[in-house]
């Protein structure tokens, strides 16, 4: 008896508490993040498009300096289109913190609502995004369609407001996630600088550096990854007085990562990274945890309140402050290639290094149809008709859904080093004679593309919807049924490359860094 009151009691309580707490509805709070998700799909923060325009003005690498011109101007098109800025629409994270005075009125579980909020996002017909993540990863990895579940964090703080942070990351710069636990007398800023030469180029740089120092091993990676939401402000601090000991970290790292002369795309440059993030947080006595995470050149985030208002709605952003890039004269004199007509003898005529300007009939494939393709290969089956890669190059993407009126939605590379492992047994069993992707490939490949006198060509990461501009025709040729990972064939029309390792097997990737390197 004495129980049953005592719980209605409290039940009463709570419910003239209810009265004085911000209430948000369960719709406000999906509706919200969707919006969210939708907006940082199409839109750069301006910070970041500052930043770039910055690195941009500065660089004297001519490929480095038209790989940002191409960001950027791919950056502007979407902002005016509204379309994604990258193929890769990312797989969600969301930051919650929750006011002990800020009542969601819902009887289901936060993630839930947030899946929902998500699998609405990725699902407006108006503006497709791609759905990229699968579940059982480490046997069947199948999608799940609509890109949930996502990442969710949750805290709970004073105040009467939701705060909200989301992100939207690529696979690109998630695979370069790295994490150590060195000894406490050890240099977190040596084991940086020492580390970021072995990210390749993956990561879609420039971009921003997030770096977790302390806590336990999962602690320090959520700072990691948190500290990348923060503002691009590295160039106030190079004025400061008085640096403290974290903001004299971020600058040292700043300086000797951008001195390594990796540069955009890893084509060698002055500007690697925007911005160095650090969150530090106490540690063991015996530990000194350290993790890194990159934000590649689709950087995707935002920040926002539910106050128990409404919806919140993200207003378009002033177009007038994204700059206007004038065509650099390397990619107007690009060497315009019709690669229907193309031999053995032409591709030994092409230098590393120089822009080319693609037209003709390409195919695609990535990581799940190369597997495919490899175990038809294993079992000495033909492959489908009409599919043949004889005398043919091959395109590493992912292509976005098209909506009304487009061939395809967005089509940037993917990472070409994945693909390494079945190089050799592409160039020697069907007759390639090129592939297309971004970063760089491994010494085994370079020396199989060598071999077989192929070429390794290389399109921007952060330029999707650019690249796709330039492809006029689209069909499935094999392997429907895996989606934005089947091969397709793309009729394309002044296609921007640049040739990253030639017939000689030279590669950019080597000799463009060693170039700009500060010694």
């Amino acid at each position: 008896m004495g129980t049953a009151h005592y719980l209605q009691y409290n039940a009463s309580q709570l419910k003239i508490l209810d009265i004085n707490m911000t209430i948000i509805t369960e719709q406000d709070f999906i509706k919200s993040i969707e919006n969210a998700l939708q907006h940082i799909a199409n839109y750069h923060p301006l910070d970041f498009v500052q930043a770039l325009k910055r690195a941009y003005d500065k660089e004297q690498s001519q490929p480095a300096k038209d790989a940002i011109a191409q960001i950027l101007e791919n950056s502007k098109m979407c902002a005016t289109d509204k379309r994604p800025i990258c193929q890769d629409t990312g797989i969600v994270t969301v930051f919650l913190k929750i006011g002990v005075d800020a009542k969601l009125d819902t009887n289901r579980d936060i993630e839930e609502l947030v899946n929902d909020a998500v699998r609405n996002a990725y699902g407006y017909e108006e503006n497709v995004l791609r759905k990229s993540v699968v579940d059982h990863p480490a046997t069947a990895r199948n999608n799940t369609k609509d890109n949930t579940p996502a990442i969710v964090y949750q805290q709970l703080v004073q105040g009467d407001t939701i705060d909200v942070k989301v992100a939207a990351k690529g696979g690109g710069s998630e695979n370069k996630a790295k994490f150590v636990v060195l000894n406490p007398s050890d240099s977190v800023v040596d084991w940086v600088v020492n580390t970021i030469p072995t990210l390749g180029a993956g990561w879609c740089p420039p971009g921003i550096i997030g770096i977790g120092i302390g806590g336990t091993p999962e602690k320090a990676m959520l700072m990691a990854k948190e500290s990348l939401l923060d503002y691009i402000d590295i160039e106030k601090l190079e004025g400061k007085q008085d640096l403290d000991e974290t903001e004299q970290m971020r600058l040292e790292l700043f300086e000797k990562i951008n001195q390594q002369g990796i540069g955009a795309q890893g084509l060698g440059g002055q500007t690697t990274v925007l911005d160095v993030k650090i969150k530090q947080f106490p540690t063991h006595a015996a530990s000194l945890p350290v993790a890194m995470i990159p934000n590649c050149a689709a950087t995707r985030h935002i920040h926002f309140k539910l106050d128990g208002a409404g919806v919140v709605e993200f207003p378009v952003p002033d177009l007038s402050q994204w700059p206007t890039i004038e065509e650099s004269a390397e990619s107007a004199n690009g060497r315009p290639v019709n690669v229907d007509e193309i031999s053995k003898e032409d591709i030994a005529a092409w230098k590393v290094g120089e822009t080319l300007l693609l037209s003709g009939k390409i195919l695609t494939g990535r990581d799940a149809a190369h597997k495919r393709i490899a175990d038809i290969m294993q079992l000495g089956e033909s492959l489908p008709n009409g599919l043949s890669f004889e005398n043919r190059f091959i395109y590493y993407v992912g292509p976005v859904d098209p909506v009304a009126g487009e061939v395809v939605g967005p089509a940037g590379p993917t990472t070409a080093t994945r693909m390494d492992k079945f190089t050799e047994k592409m160039l020697t069993n069907t007759g390639l004679i090129g592939m297309i992707g971004k970063a760089e490939r491994g010494p085994a490949t370079i020396e199989s593309i060598k071999n077989h006198q192929a070429v390794y060509l290389s399109a921007v990461g952060g330029a999707a919807y650019l690249i796709a501009k330039s492809i006029v025709g689209s069909r499935v040729v094999a392997f429907e049924d895996l989606g934005m990972e089947a091969v397709y064939e793309f009729e394309i029309k002044d296609m921007p490359v640049t040739v990253a390792v030639d017939s000689q097997g030279n590669s950019i990737h080597e000799i463009g860094p060693k170039k700009w390197k500060v010694e």
